[in-house]
């Protein structure tokens, strides 16, 4: 589904964020790409729908090239960013969740069922027109998956899901991209904090000064993560099986 191969990227100011990159994701597959603060994964991840264009290097998804099909792989690529306020416009929750199948032309009609569809997914049917800034941390992040999914894309991308939320609003957001990834789409999550997602994940990449580190299932991955300064999870530090952050 996403082929990356030897990607670099270099910001304006000269500073190399990404060195030689080559990584693929399968259609389907949960993958949680991590690292510390500057590592690059958030750099990583907006090569994926075009919002930065490589200095050198490739990115295709589904065979498309996110800098020069945009809109093709507007259409394949939800990303949903960490702060969710930047990526909420309406001013309720319905007109924010349309904002995208309006902007793509669609009929007033598709544009109501998509806006049902994603707001049932994600479980906030109930909250059609209440006012976005009254929400919560974990609802407003829930909202912002909403108005990615009425895109109907087939990969949903991450960053940074759980900053900012308490325990309640972590398991919320937990559970929707679970769902999601049951329904059939394939999911990237960047993230520093791998306690949250990392047993659900098939595999962990970590991310280092610009450099992939590491690829591969959870449990071979885990205990090279202190190395580049990721907090393993709880249970590793202890001896533990692996278990899930969400309670049953």
């Amino acid at each position: 589904m996403i082929t990356i191969e030897g990607l670099a990227y270099a910001y304006p100011d000269g500073t190399h964020a990404l060195r030689g990159i080559s990584l693929t994701v399968d259609d389907g597959e949960l993958l949680l790409i991590c690292g510390s603060n500057g590592s690059g994964k958030t750099t990583l991840i907006r090569h994926l729908n075009g919002l930065l264009k490589p200095s050198a290097g490739t990115v295709r998804v589904d065979g498309f090239d996110p800098v020069h099909s945009e809109r093709e792989v507007m259409q394949l690529v939800g990303m949903v960013f960490q702060d969710a306020d930047s990526q909420i416009v309406g001013e309720t929750v319905a007109e924010d969740v349309a904002f995208g199948p309006e902007n793509l032309g669609l009929p007033p009609d598709e544009v109501a069922v998509r806006v049902s569809s994603a707001l049932a997914l994600v479980g906030l049917e109930d909250l059609h027109y209440k006012p976005c800034h009254l929400l919560s941390g974990g609802e407003k992040r829930r909202v912002a998956i909403a108005g990615v999914l009425a895109m109907q894309p087939r990969i949903l991308v991450f960053d940074e899901p759980f900053a900012n939320l308490d325990y309640r609003g972590v398991c919320q957001v937990l559970e929707q991209i679970l769902k999601l990834h049951r329904h059939g789409h394939t999911v990237v999550v960047a993230t520093h904090d791998v306690e949250k997602a990392i047993t659900h994940a098939d595999r962990v990449a970590i991310m280092y000064r610009g450099e992939l580190k590491a690829v591969g299932p959870p449990e071979a991955v885990i205990p090279e993560l202190l190395q580049y300064n990721v907090r393993p999870p709880c249970f590793s530090l202890f001896g533990e099986e692996p278990v899930s952050w969400l309670i049953d």
